[in-house]
């Protein structure tokens, strides 16, 4: 009989708990995600969502402020909010942020979608990998196929499938207030005090009640891993990366051996291409940097004045300058990073090609062609054949004329390790 109590209390306890939500912990877990959406935000919100989940506590809210970003990563994002256990709040935060292309879907596949005033939602025409554009049959399947996907999340969270559409085929974007009257959102929140206010009471269709009466806020860190991943997919340390791998991979070729630079060089473009997938690069830009090393490289074998040199200089600087071309300001190079970087990377391809030219076209300082010219004196008789000292060293020398021992003797060629001199003559002046 107790057993049979205890089971039926415990049972009780359990249905009351599932009705009442996640109220138990009465815990929050905050994420802020910004920036592009990459491979590293997927990773770090799908964790985070699990170890929600896992943790049963009463929501997951993301912070979110992102231009737009992979539509793959986008769709790792959304297959995780919609198969999370507990309610997934989005909240386009803080004021002048902004869910973009691949931030309309993660937001509306909240369970509850939050915007800040000033905030705005919209643009998700999808554009082609690395910002190329898409010909018109391919575009058409993409959008379609977009379009599908949106309506089919929009139709679940009840939200406006219209729209949706529209924000995909059209770029339509609209701002916080018109985002509510089209039920788009369901909430404008000035702060996140204000969001959990709002939100505390509400029910989630198959998730119960979310109940937050002063509840405890965990902010989900980044780890290093994430941390890295996102500081290389800067748009601003990709092109350095991309800039330092060209100019150690440069060395390397210049200075065979160097080992070092080569290295570096190679683990920098391998960064700033992982980069280069996450952001809308100009291919042409690409395509016109590595014209500009061509040129570097060639300035070393020609003797062309410095008209390669020009010619790499500007290649960089228009390869530079169309990198990031078609992309909003936020995912450009900044002008503060641009113009040092372009003077710094030139000048140090220009001086080194320089330096490998000079060393090329001069005479040789050591070995058989470096005794060639040399002045020498005579220690034996040269009958035709005697001794030299050229360079601090005794030589066997030979001659077609009858050479004196202290005559001095100038160097024409040196023969298996033997030097074949001529006398050379005294001026008047030195007689006097």
């Amino acid at each position: 009989m107790k057993y049979k109590l205890f089971i039926i209390t415990l049972s009780a306890l359990l249905l009351f708990s599932s009705a009442n939500g996640f109220s138990g912990e009465n815990e929050i877990y905050i994420i802020k995600a910004s920036g592009a959406v990459s491979p590293a935000i997927a990773n770090f919100l799908k964790q985070g969502i699990k170890k929600a989940s896992d943790n049963d506590v009463s929501c997951i809210i993301i912070e979110l402020n992102t231009p737009g970003g992979l539509a793959e990563s986008m769709r790792d994002i959304v297959m995780a909010i919609l198969a999370s256990r507990i309610p997934v709040v989005v909240y386009v935060s803080p004021s002048g942020a902004r869910a973009a292309s691949a931030g309309v879907m993660i937001t509306m596949a909240a369970d509850i979608a939050a915007m800040a005033p000033g905030t705005n939602i919209g643009a998700a025409h999808p554009v082609g990998a690395g910002g190329k554009k898409i010909d018109k049959t391919m575009s058409e399947k993409v959008v379609n196929d977009m379009v599908a996907h949106a309506r089919s999340v929009a139709g679940k969270r009840g939200r406006n499938i219209e729209w949706v559409e529209k924000a995909i085929r059209e770029s339509v974007s609209v701002t916080e207030t018109e985002a509510l009257k089209q039920n788009i959102i369901d909430i404008v929140a000035t702060d996140m005090d204000d969001l959990i206010r709002q939100i505390n009471g509400r029910e989630i269709k198959d998730k119960g009640v979310i109940n937050l009466d002063n509840p405890r806020r965990t902010i989900l860190e980044e780890n290093i891993r994430t941390k890295i991943l996102k500081i290389i997919s800067d748009p601003n340390i990709a092109y350095i990366l991309m800039m330092i791998g060209m100019a150690g991979i440069y060395f390397e070729l210049s200075h065979p051996g160097a080992i070092f630079p080569g290295v570096v060089g190679a683990i920098a473009i391998v960064l700033a291409f992982f980069s280069f997938q996450t952001l809308p690069v100009n291919y042409a830009g690409i395509l016109l940097i590595i014209l500009a090393m061509i040129f570097f490289i060639m300035e070393m074998k020609i003797t062309s004045y410095g008209l390669l040199s020009i010619a790499g200089v500007t290649s960089l600087f228009l390869g530079s300058l169309m990198l990031f071309d078609n992309a909003s300001p936020e995912l450009r190079v900044a002008w503060q990073v641009f113009l040092p970087t372009i003077v710094i990377v030139s000048g140090f391809f220009v001086t080194l090609a320089s330096l490998v030219f000079k060393a090329q076209v001069s005479k040789p300082k050591t070995g058989a062609k470096g005794l060639v010219g040399e002045i020498g004196v005579v220690k034996e008789d040269i009958m035709p054949e005697g001794k030299v000292f050229v360079h601090g060293e005794l030589w066997n020398a030979t001659s077609k004329n009858r050479i004196s021992k202290g005559a001095k003797v100038r160097v024409i060629k040196v023969v298996n390790l033997v030097l074949d001199v001529e006398q050379v003559s005294i001026s008047r002046q030195d007689n006097q």
